[in-house]
């Protein structure tokens, strides 16, 4: 059993992160800011999947002003990821933004960070202190050289040299993240980092890269961490449909049993038995499924012979033959139905289990 290591809880416009509160996934737009139609279609796209929180570049003072219609047009969290400039933090809080990211010792010193917590104190905005590797103020790097596996200190150091900055401004409505591209520096950072602070952890990998190799590298990481109760909110960063991170960052939950979200997708890796393309059949069914919520097993396997049997303790299935396939109920014969026709009939009757649950 995974016992959660207790924080504080914070508020991200009404999504509870930390205490005792679900584990949030979230994700991060790489639509241009600016373009208020094309950002709130991928976030209508990620909400669909799952996605908790959503985070947004302000790159100028039209991307932090796009900020409101945006948030008028979802239903999810949105935060600001700022860099570097005060003003936009300030305007991103004041345009809707529910929550910020920033470096706070890169913002330009003490009296723009000052400015920075008094909107933050007067819109009740949280704010995550950010930390990567590629970030760290040179003179921590001097002493305690580039973060290692072995040596993450200078990530942990950055990371509390600029909490204490918001904390002597009397702020304290804030989440950490120290993240590396390297997985085993991020695991070691952050087990180091537990014992250092009660504040929330939001977890990553950084430049993960793409589906396979940051699928991988994100699963690791977080998946250690969060088995041994570290972390409150995550992201798995993807070179990717932003829709990607959502659907590995549930699958990842659901595998370590912290929380389940829609169905369970079994699938047979085919062999020479297979004669359909199983492979588009499972990808348009998981495709699916990713917009249902309830907690059903769903099999899409290769071939009827044993196919059912395999998946005996699924809700509802699917297997492929000849010119043929059947579509199954708790392992049992349910209906057969010609090739051509097999996805649309299958997913129709997975419409019908939902409705049923």
């Amino acid at each position: 059993m995974i016992l959660r290591r207790q924080t504080k809880k914070i508020e991200v416009g009404g999504v509870p992160v930390g205490g005792n509160s679900p584990i949030a996934v979230q994700s991060m737009t790489n639509t241009d800011t600016r373009n208020v139609e094309a950002t709130v279609a991928q976030i209508h796209a990620l909400q669909e999947v799952g996605c908790e929180i959503i985070r947004v570049a302000v790159l100028d003072m039209e991307a932090a002003a796009s900020l409101t219609p945006i948030r008028a047009k979802i239903s999810i969290p949105l935060i600001a990821d700022i860099h570097f400039d005060s003003r936009l933090a300030v305007a991103a809080m004041e345009h809707g933004a529910q929550a910020i990211r920033i470096n706070p010792g890169n913002l330009g010193g003490p009296s723009k960070l000052a400015r920075v917590v008094d909107a933050a104190k007067l819109h009740k905005v949280p704010i995550r202190v950010g930390v990567n590797s590629g970030s760290i103020e040179k003179d921590l790097l001097k002493v305690h050289g580039y973060p290692s596996p072995e040596n993450p200190t200078a990530l942990i150091e950055s990371a509390l040299r600029n909490v204490r900055l918001l904390e002597n401004l009397g702020f304290f409505e804030i989440k950490i993240s120290i993240k590396s591209s390297d997985t085993l520096t991020t695991v070691s950072g952050y087990q180091a980092l537990a014992e250092q602070t009660d504040y929330p952890l939001h977890l990553g990998v950084t430049e993960a890269g793409g589906l396979i190799a940051g699928t991988v590298k994100s699963s690791v990481a977080l998946g250690i961490l969060l088995y041994q109760g570290i972390g409150d909110t995550f992201r798995i960063s993807l070179t990717r449909d932003p829709v990607e991170e959502i659907r590995v960052g549930f699958e990842l939950l659901r595998s370590l049993k912290i929380r389940e979200r829609g169905p369970e997708l079994i699938s047979c890796p085919t062999c020479g038995r297979t004669q359909i393309n199983l492979f588009s059949l499972a990808e348009a069914v998981e495709r699916f499924v990713q917009t249902m919520t309830k907690p059903i097993k769903v099999a899409v396997m290769g071939c009827v012979v044993n196919g059912p049997g395999e998946a005996r303790e699924a809700d509802i299935g699917v297997a492929g033959g000849k010119g043929v396939g059947i579509i199954f109920k708790k392992g049992k014969l349910y209906k057969k139905v010609k090739e051509e026709e097999l996805l649309s009939v299958f997913l129709q009757e997975l419409k019908l289990i939902e409705e049923e649950k």
